[in-house]
């Protein structure tokens, strides 16, 4: 009963995962299309437009086509009036991400963490289903099959993450304890695992974060750019709030940009354009306003950023090194090796999918072609955070970090030799036999002072 109970509130969540995403899509929606349209407006077209817009922030592609007449009016090209859109406004998927890992936390304290997101991944399944099947528009449409499988899989990702990370902590009497005794039974080569995922974590988090920064700091400094552009749009407050929206929820997939730009290989706003550290090449870029943080040029010297990179490697092997030596287990040459180059295809493999999801197309002609190039953003980041990992993992040992070693296994050496004796005073506690004994702790004290006791330099 308490598994099936765990399988229902997953399927809760995904619920409330789905609809809080949707929501957040059909509140502004429906209050523009009142300001826009009036009590008269076409509201029949408004669900399929949110649920369109909904599946496109989880990575699903739009195929546009602009009916033949509209193509007239405006004077667009005929061969321009057929086009894809799959540059991802990520905020939306990486909402459904970070509430999935929630669910799959959950239900791994509840023992059930399989189940809970094998479960809470279907539900998200079931709901993409029927908002492919019923949000259908005649001039945008969506490849129902990646509707259906795209959000189902964001979902089960994030689940799966945060069940096993729990899971992986506490045991969950299954799969993962046997798999952890497996694991532990390597001996040296057993905290290598767990110690390369958590590097790339933070490996992760400090690359993106300090894309973030970068992204900031671009706003305040070319913030009139952005200005100017969008009172050269000519667009009223309707306009004008519609695109603050949509520049709010491609926030994280400009992260991603200015990441691949830190990087070294930049990335393009266009078929023939590229924008990194060593060079801006740019022609004619859309008058869209948030483009006009692209820096106009740049320098050789500007790849000195690449510090950036190498400095997320850093983080996560300082932190790896510093979890190795509080938990007592020091690795030697080859196991830190291992987790340094571990942590490195992680990382690249995360930037990897991230690369994918927030390049591809952008519009007809020239615009098939923006974002990061996956192989090159991949590959930079992995050789950039492989250097950052393996000079804090593979640096030799300080003398507090080898006093400590030490003294742990004096300790445990003295712990042995003191068991026998114990038991010897147990046993002859009988016939009076007295033992004096010293607390371990006052041992420990002493030798860790004698141990860190400065060398004389006459010696």
């Amino acid at each position: 009963m308490q598994r099936l109970l765990v399988a229902l509130l997953a399927a809760v969540d995904a619920a409330i995962a789905a609809g809080v995403g949707l929501a957040a899509l059909l509140a502004p929606l429906t209050l523009l299309w009142t300001i826009a349209f009036g009590a008269t407006a076409d509201w029949g077209a408004l669900w399929p437009l949110t649920g369109t817009l909904w599946q496109f922030g989880h990575g699903v592609p739009l195929d546009v086509t602009v009916p033949p007449d509209v193509v007239t009016v405006i004077g667009v090209a005929p061969e321009a009036a057929s086009f894809v859109v799959s540059v991802t406004p990520l905020a939306f998927l990486l909402f459904t991400l970070l509430f999935a890992a929630r669910s799959g936390a959950r239900a791994a304290r509840a023992g059930a963490w399989l189940l809970g997101s094998v479960g809470g991944a279907a539900a998200f399944a079931a709901i993409a289903a029927a908002v492919a099947l019923t949000a259908r528009l005649d001039v945008v449409r969506t490849p129902l099959v990646l509707s259906v499988l795209l959000p189902a899989a964001v979902y089960l990702v994030g689940a799966l993450a945060g069940a096993i990370r729990v899971a992986w902590e506490n045991g969950d009497e299954g799969l993962l304890d046997r798999v952890r005794d497996v694991v532990d039974s390597w001996a040296d080569w057993g905290p290598v695992p767990a110690s390369a995922v958590r590097g790339a974590a933070f490996a992760t988090v400090a690359l993106f974060g300090a894309s973030a920064v970068a992204v900031a700091v671009m706003t305040l400094l070319r913030g009139g750019e952005v200005v100017a552009l969008f009172e050269a749009a000519r667009v009223d407050i309707l306009g004008a709030t519609v695109i603050t929206l949509g520049h709010l929820a491609y926030v994280p997939t400009l992260i991603v940009w200015a990441a691949s730009w830190l990087a070294g290989p930049g990335f393009s706003v266009g078929v023939g354009t590229a924008v990194s550290p060593a060079g801006t090449q740019l022609g004619v870029v859309p008058g869209i306003p948030v483009l006009g943080l692209l820096p106009e040029n740049s320098s050789i010297w500007m790849l000195i950023v690449i510090i950036v990179p190498i400095a997320a490697g850093a983080v996560a092997g300082w932190a790896v090194r510093s979890r190795l030596v509080w938990e007592g287990t020091p690795l030697g040459f080859w196991p830190r090796a291992v987790i340094a180059v571990s942590i490195a295809m992680l990382t690249a493999g995360v930037a990897a999918v991230a690369a994918l999801l927030a390049g591809g197309s952008m519009g007809p002609g020239r615009l098939a072609d923006a974002g990061p190039a996956v192989g090159p953003f991949a590959l930079a980041i992995g050789a950039e955070v492989l250097v950052g990992a393996a000079i804090l993992l593979l640096s030799p040992r300080n003398r507090d970090e080898l006093a400590e070693e030490r003294t742990d296994r004096w300790v445990a050496e003295m712990a042995a030799s003191e068991a026998p004796a114990i038991a010897d005073a147990d046993a002859g506690a009988g016939a009076g036999a007295e033992h004096e004994t010293v607390p371990l702790d006052d041992l420990r004290d002493a030798f860790r002072a004698s141990v860190r006791k400065p060398a004389d330099p006459a010696d």
